[in-house]
């Protein structure tokens, strides 16, 4: 075991503060590194140490692996978090900042480099025991071997990048005829994104849902999972409202699915926290990747289960191991998050800017989790999440109503934000019902603006 005194906090923004605020409550002491557009961030404001690593622009600043170990090295920390987004699944990062002797909390590096590759992945979890989408075994090589999976796994086919996400370097094939140029246009999308001609092939699931497991394990074979979230509220293949557990999962498939995942973790021997996504459609879950690193919705597993994940990643980064064995895993209620983004609500554009007034709302079992403060400047920089709400109710029902007053509260005078699409999505009875899929929210979108 080896305890971590300070603990510099590799991001910005709500995970940065998330972070801090964990830390401070076991006694760590904080460090912040911030570009200068972030220099007057709460984060940096409440930090016990804080250092500029750099401009404005991500890749001269949170993503420059030597700025952020000198700034480590300069306060002499400890450990590095690197929260999510950025470098937290960059593998080569977590390997220099263990050859620096600075424990990084997160997953050992191999682990992060074979889930990245979104082909290798694929042969790991099928080792592992896990379902897969049916598809080509690993990366396509020429059209006459993208044909024949095509023909085996019948069209509609998904051409996606073995080095991507987000959507970009990724293609649906109607028919035959479209397969070579869309083949063409993903793997062109794939290398200018990420560097990575490489794609695969899938079948094209016709409109299921996006359900995920929150896992955690000691690096030594031992894990356990948290239950499920629906994440099935996306735009562009952006999540937009997440909830645990899923409306549809029933209790039987949350048990037997956990159990595969945990063991899949287990044999793996998998530190830290990490989240196993599949795609669910008529009662069957799929693998599509995972993520090597605590997830923008952590919050509503923090909800249902009682446990404050950012303390269990730092508890396994010191050697402690898992705070609670999976009989000890009790998840009641229902927890839902709402991304709070500093966007026009109907066109999605961007709107950064001073935040003249910020009124979080409050209440039983309401969290906001945001770096907001009046006097604030959104910066134009970064991504356009500025928070995250998140409520807990007794039931689903329960928890809605407390989201619609929560809503009703928050204010965030200056930029415009997307409260007002939370509050037009929670009065549809497709949401209500819990039986939209990855397709909903699109498709809603659309019939809006042709009404």
């Amino acid at each position: 075991m080896r305890p971590i005194n300070k603990l510099l906090i590799a991001n910005r923004g709500e995970i940065a503060l998330r972070i801090l605020r964990a830390a401070k409550e076991h006694g760590i002491r904080t460090v912040a590194v911030h570009s200068t557009a972030d220099a007057d961030a709460m984060h940096v404001r409440l930090a016990d140490e804080a250092v500029c690593i750099g401009p404005p622009a991500a890749r001269d600043s949170y993503l420059n692996i030597p700025n952020i170990i000198s700034a480590a090295e300069i306060v002499h920390a400890d450990a590095i978090h690197p929260g999510y987004g950025f470098l937290s699944e960059n593998a080569q990062f977590a390997e220099i900042v263990e050859l620096h002797n600075i424990i990084w909390v997160g997953p050992k590096p191999e682990h992060i480099r074979v889930m990245g590759d979104k082909v290798e992945a694929k042969r790991t979890a099928a080792k592992l025991g896990l379902p897969l989408v049916p598809g080509s075994p690993g990366p396509i090589s020429d059209l006459d071997e993208a044909k024949a999976i095509a023909e085996e796994i019948g069209y509609p086919v998904l051409i996606k990048a073995a080095s991507g996400g987000g959507g970009r370097g990724m293609k649906v094939v109607p028919d035959p005829d479209q397969l070579e140029t869309l083949m063409a246009q993903a793997s062109s999308e794939a290398n200018a994104a990420f560097g990575d001609p490489t794609v695969y092939m899938e079948k094209y699931l016709g409109d299921p849902k996006h359900i995920e497991y929150q896992i955690f394990g000691d690096g030594e074979g031992g894990a356990i999972h948290l239950g499920e979230r629906d994440c099935s509220v996306q735009r562009r293949h952006q999540k937009v409202i997440e909830e645990a557990p899923s409306p549809v999962v029933s209790a039987a498939q949350r048990a037997e699915m956990g159990e595969r995942v945990r063991k899949a973790m287990a044999d793996m021997g998998y530190r830290g926290a990490g989240t196993i996504e599949f795609l669910y459609e008529n009662g069957e879950f799929y693998f599509i990747e995972m993520n090597t690193r605590l997830q923008v919705e952590h919050p509503v597993t923090e909800m249902i289960s009682g446990l404050d994940l950012v303390a269990e990643q730092l508890r396994i980064a010191e050697g402690r191991g898992l705070s609670v064995t999976q009989d000890q895993v009790v998840l009641k209620g229902h927890s839902i998050e709402c991304r709070i983004n500093a966007e026009d609500p109907v066109t999605f554009a961007p709107s950064p800017g001073l935040v003249k007034n910020f009124v979080a709302p409050g209440g039983f079992q309401t969290r906001v989790d945001s770096g907001l403060y009046s006097g604030y400047k959104v910066p134009p920089y970064y991504d356009s999440m500025i928070g995250k709400l998140i409520v807990w109710g007794e039931d689903r029902d329960a928890a809605i109503c407390r989201l619609r007053r929560a809503l009703e509260e928050f204010v965030i005078d200056g930029p415009k934000t997307n409260v007002p699409l939370h509050q037009r999505i929670l009065k549809e009875p497709a949401f209500a019902s819990g039986d939209y899929t990855i397709k909903w929210l699109e498709r809603w979108l659309e019939e809006q603006r042709e009404a």
